[in-house]
């Protein structure tokens, strides 16, 4: 079993300080986007590549993977 850990020290909520920080910072810059622009991809799924072989089919999809776009209707 393992010890009860605080929210705060999980890697879900260290990415979502970043991703919180990221955004102050850019919505406080002079650019040329509005302030309500999205910067984050909606409903990304993060996931930790723990063997080579997940690695390399991972890799092969990203590689192949834009010649399905054209198929979408």
């Amino acid at each position: 079993m393992t010890p009860f850990r605080s929210p705060s020290q999980t890697i879900g909520s260290i990415v979502r300080g970043f991703k919180i920080g990221v955004t102050k910072w850019f919505r406080g810059q002079e650019n040329d986007f509005a302030t309500d622009a999205k910067i984050w991809q909606r409903d990304y799924y993060d996931h930790i590549i723990r063997s080579c072989a997940e690695y390399q089919r991972i890799a092969q999809y990203i590689i192949s993977n834009p010649a399905n776009w054209g198929s979408r209707d």
